[in-house]
């Protein structure tokens, strides 16, 4: 499932990758380390836990005074951490009553050892599917950003650098359409769901996107679980499907405004993870985590529209963002993502890294304008150049700086399909 200009206006009006464990579920928990080792064995695909030990302490009830935070921020590597801490109702009803908290900042590669105190300000508030609740509360996520004791927003803190991009333009209406891909693997982090230990599948790449059957399809349990997870927490889900190769996966958050557009897509990566846990498999975000043979790489393709580029007239200025998104090519793919010179080869439904083109419907280009756009007028228009591991923080920020920007720039030539 793709983008599509329809999806925007509406929003104004594996068989075999699930090998069951050695261990049969009457297992019990025992309190030797050997004992976990045997519980938790590197296969793919369902959790060795016993249901009923885990059944046993969701059972037990909230107390009526008290929630769960979880805290989560991004930390040096661009990856998701988190810790929780207990509060009252009453301080999740704004992130403005959330308390601000701390971490051990060397841990994460965030602070030296000797003034290692780094400070998380809460900045959006998501319900928690781990830990639903039935007496009318929610325990809840918290997407943090991350400031020194004296309120210094760290240089890993690019939330606080996107910010400053969308500061004083809320009449632009930005919306943002993120397409995150990533691949899931067996846990020892090399095999794919679907694919032999190693070797490769026995089929090219062609019959598994959007596939259904055992023989296509791998990971639906997981990114089910992941979809229904996201849509409880209150992320903007729009949709999900299953990618060229197999073991590669997709899911859509937005249209998101502004700023919200990262924290939503961050948070969302956050609740993969905690779902990949559970169902014991590796999730890469890596852009090109399979390098031989022919497969596609994974990307997160951005769509984007602005109040103008919506309304009558708005190709025109959709072609004039295109232009200066073009005259600051090398910027923009200096920071959408480490490894996308492996996935933006030219092949393999991308255009090459070195070169920026835009055309119609085409998904050989570095920018595209979809089909319907076009004959519309307006619209939006979908930026293919960042890599699935990219930060959404950075590339809203850096396409929302510029776009903005009040500068004059040459026309760019579309590639048509015959040139594609």
């Amino acid at each position: 499932m793709k983008f599509t200009a329809a999806l925007f206006f509406s929003y104004l009006s594996t068989a075999s990758a699930f090998a069951p464990s050695s261990v049969s579920v009457s297992t019990r928990v025992t309190t030797s380390s050997s004992s976990l080792n045997v519980l938790l064995p590197k296969l793919t695909g369902q959790s060795a836990l016993d249901p009923a030990v885990i059944a046993k302490y969701d059972a037990l009830p909230f107390p009526a005074d008290k929630i769960m935070a979880e805290y989560v921020w991004v930390d040096a590597d661009g990856n998701t951490r988190s810790k929780t801490r207990t509060l009252t109702p009453d301080r999740a009803a704004s992130v403005d009553k959330l308390p601000k908290w701390n971490f051990d900042g060397s841990s994460t590669g965030q602070a030296p050892g000797d003034d290692s105190e780094v400070i998380l300000k809460p900045q959006a508030i998501f319900r928690d599917p781990f830990r639903p609740r039935s007496d009318g509360l929610d325990n809840i996520l918290v997407m943090c950003d991350t400031y020194t004791p004296a309120g210094e927003p760290l240089p890993t803190n690019t939330r606080a650098v996107a910010a400053k991009a969308f500061e004083g333009k809320d009449h632009e209406e930005i919306w943002f359409g993120m397409e995150q891909e990533f691949t899931l693997f067996n846990l020892d982090e090399k095999t794919p769901l679907g694919w032999p230990q190693g070797g490769m599948p026995s089929r090219p790449q062609g019959p598994y996107y959007c596939s259904v059957g055992p023989e296509n399809s791998f990971g639906r349990h997981v990114t089910d679980a992941h979809y229904k997870a996201c849509l409880y927490a209150g992320i903007n889900v729009s949709g999900s499907n299953g990618e060229v190769m197999p073991g590669q996966q997709e899911y859509q958050v937005g249209p998101c405004v502004g700023i919200e557009a990262g924290d939503q897509l961050m948070m969302s990566r956050y609740i993969l993870q905690r779902v990949c846990e559970d169902f014991q498999v590796f999730c890469s975000f890596h852009p090109k985590p399979i390098t031989t043979g022919d497969w596609n790489g994974a990307g997160m393709h951005t769509n984007v529209s602005t109040k103008a580029m919506r309304e009558d007239g708005g190709l025109e200025v959709i072609r004039k963002a295109i232009y200066k998104l073009g005259a600051k090519h090398a910027e923009h793919i200096a920071v959408y993502g480490t490894g996308n010179e492996l996935r933006l080869t030219g092949k393999h439904e991308t255009a090459s890294m070195d070169q920026f083109s835009f055309g119609v419907a085409n998904r050989g280009a570095s920018v595209r304008i979809g089909r319907d756009t076009e004959a519309e007028g307006k619209g939006y228009f979908e930026d293919r150049r960042p890599s699935s591991n990219c930060d959404p923080y950075i590339v809203t920020g850096k396409i929302m700086a510029t776009i903005m920007e009040d500068v004059e720039v040459p026309e760019i030539k579309a590639l048509d399909k015959e040139e594609a």
